[in-house]
């Protein structure tokens, strides 16, 4: 009943998306269906092709051999309308495995460690190859977990070579036909003899340990022996609140059944999980399949809720209530994230990511204290036992399950429908176009913010209960940098309005700038807009009068993002310039009027007390790039064009 409110409340969304795909003769997956990158694998992605997708975990096809690479949402815009997409050629990052996995180690242990090896840039602007001997002991699936998180080391994207792993799941999801021909052609799906790669890490799988990593950073890796000790040492808690398995990233058939072998073990001796403990489908035939099999009654039984076949509590999709906001509080995810208040909008909550089972495991003991390999549970009679490794089938023997038919065929003819969108909607809004540039160098803007440390796009544009303006700029736009943090007061959205003196919320002081003709900048650190990569995160400042973003370096994805909304992604040539800029200055932007591809752009920085200061800015547009900015976005440009 629960599902079935949800579709009646979300109603006009679907009723769009099923119209807009239906006039344009693409497919639709119905809501219910789960989440893409899962869809993907399942039915779309085959060793050997490139594709681009509209979140920054499309690299989960990796796992099948395949090229997938995140990008925003203008970017795959260009591709639908035939306009060729463009990225800056990658370096080549080799990551070699040895060894086998076994026992409590995980796939999720792979990236776990790489992540913690490289931290959340040190994949920036690289394509990671997986290979060695090690590589023919992961699943498939395994290996999509790997390559999805990558994500997280700020990868262009992950890929494995082609092996009978990947052949056995193309067989098992219906594509016998391309494991054939990818057969054929597999000398071509693996590194060249001899290659050579810009970075190597090596890593023995059999010496591999479980691992999770947090909280508030998804690159700060402990071994699970250890991390309660770390935990006592740091002031985090130590009771585990909720445990979640799931996500795009964990919640493979595989992953489902290791889960549950631990869960049966619990349950055997009588005990459920002292921690809350969901369980999220990645797919519909996810979610049957382990219904079928019986996975999905165990995880019940030990205490588990299973969520719908969406991205839920990974992205703040989630009504929590057993904590209130600003408790400090801990709980164990398998999912992806865990920058500062994703899970459930808490900046107070400590998110750790690791394994479905490692997550299992620590909800069934309810402490961050409990190591599985070593340390023992006890039974309601009194009984200590220890957990015996998971294990689980790679893929089902009575193959999958497809569940309930979610997917919307494209009509023969589509010239008859109107795509439905209510001009009074609070939910949808049809973009107007953004204003041109209008030939001049930029003078006199505001500092709307001077963003102090780590600026994810979660920070830009909140998730959460805010998704549900996704088809709305305007509304969604008062979320614009509420997470981010004040250089001048170290507080969250609160900010001077240097026309009244009054502090307000960011993007209450953004709004009244805009009425008032006053363009503004925002003033960055480092790896700015890392993360999701949501559009809305530059759409939102380009909407609110927002002109230039200058930051001591970006992300790649948001970097783009920008450029195709028209503002000016730039970053210091000198990065301790940052420290030069006050929140009460004025900043121009000169050098506009030869704008050029390499062509440096001067700051001028005006100072409150009469003084100023001019300073270096790089930025990294091409010919391209720079007629969006001069039409005021990539959208009116390709209007131009036409």
């Amino acid at each position: 009943s629960q599902v079935y409110s949800l579709i009646e409340v979300n109603q006009e969304v679907y009723n769009f998306l099923a119209t807009a795909a239906a006039k344009y003769g693409v497919g639709f997956w119905k809501p219910g269906s789960g989440i893409i990158h899962q869809i993907i694998l399942e039915n779309y992605a085959y060793p050997g092709v490139m594709l681009i997708g509209t979140d920054s975990h499309t690299p989960n096809g990796g796992g099948l051999g395949a090229i997938c690479i995140g990008v925003g949402g203008a970017d795959a815009v260009d591709v639908m309308a035939g306009i060729p997409w463009e990225l800056k050629c990658p370096k080549v990052i080799g990551v070699r495995l040895t060894g086998t996995l076994s026992g409590w180690t995980s796939p999720k242990d792979v990236i776990l460690k790489v992540a913690g090896i490289l931290t959340v840039k040190g994949g920036t602007g690289a394509i990671v190859e997986y290979h060695g001997p090690g590589v023919d002991s992961i699943s498939c699936t395994g290996m999509a977990t790997i390559c999805n998180m990558g994500a997280e080391i700020g990868a262009t994207t992950s890929v494995f070579p082609y092996n009978h792993r990947m052949k056995t799941y193309l067989e098992k999801t219906g594509r016998g036909e391309i494991s054939s021909v990818a057969d054929q052609f597999k000398d071509d799906l693996v590194p060249d003899e001899g290659c050579e790669y810009d970075q190597v890490i090596e890593i023995n799988l059999s010496e591999l340990k479980p691992h999770i990593n947090g909280p508030f950073t998804p690159d700060l890796a402990h071994p699970v022996s250890e991390i309660g000790a770390i935990a006592k040492k740091s002031g985090w808690p130590l009771e585990v609140k909720v445990g979640l398995i799931g996500s795009c990233t964990n919640s493979s058939y595989e992953d489902m059944g290791r889960a549950a072998s631990l869960a049966k073990q619990a349950l055997d001796k009588g005990l459920k999980c002292k921690a809350q403990f969901t369980v999220t489908p990645g797919s519909e035939q996810i979610r049957a399949t382990i219904e079928r099999d019986g996975y999905a009654k165990i995880l019940s039984d030990v205490g588990g809720i299973v969520l719908a076949n969406a991205c839920g509590p990974c992205i703040g999709q989630w009504d929590r209530k057993d904590v209130k906001k600003g408790e400090k509080n801990t709980i164990v995810t398998s999912f992806n994230r865990n920058f500062t208040a994703r899970n459930d909008a808490n900046p107070a909550t400590h998110a750790f990511v690791t394994s479905p089972e490692i997550v299992t495991a620590l909800a069934l003991a309810g402490t961050l204290n409990f190591n599985p390999e070593t340390d023992y549970l006890t039974a309601p009679n009194g009984e200590k036992f220890k957990l015996e490794p998971p294990s689980g089938d790679e893929l089902p023997s009575r193959d999958f399950d497809p569940g309930q038919d979610t997917y919307q065929h494209p009509p023969a003819e589509s010239s008859s429908v109107n795509v439905d969108v209510n001009p009074s909607s609070n939910r949808l809004q049809l973009l107007e176009p953004f204003d041109k540039w209008h030939g001049k160098d930029l003078e006199d803007m505001r500092v709307l913010i001077k963003v102090k440390g780590k600026c994810t796009t979660d920070h830009i544009s909140a998730a959460g209960p805010w998704l549900k303006f996704r088809g709305h700029l305007d509304n969604i736009s008062n979320n614009l940098l509420i997470g981010a943090v004040n250089i001048e007061n170290d507080a969250v959205n609160k900010v001077k309005n240097q026309l009244t003196g009054e502090y307000g919320g960011v993007p209450d002081v953004a709004r009244h700038y805009k009425a008032n003709g006053v363009n503004w900048v925002v003033v960055g650190d480092e790896n700015y807009g890392e993360g999701s990569s949501r559009e809305h995160a530059a759409l939102e400042p380009r909407h609110l009068g927002g002109r230039a973003i200058i930051v001591k370096s970006f992300a790649r994805i948001h970097e783009t993002n920008l450029k195709k909304q028209g503002l000016l992604p730039l970053t210091f040539a000198d990065p301790q310039d940052y420290d030069k800029i006050r929140p009460d200055d004025k900043i121009s932007i000169t050098g506009l009027k030869s704008f050029a591809p390499g062509k440096t752009l001067t700051a001028v920085i005006k100072h409150s007390d009469g003084s100023q200061q001019s300073i270096s800015l790089n930025h990294t547009f091409n010919d391209t790039q720079i007629e969006w900015f001069k039409a005021g976005s990539a959208l009116n440009r390709m209007k131009e064009l036409q």
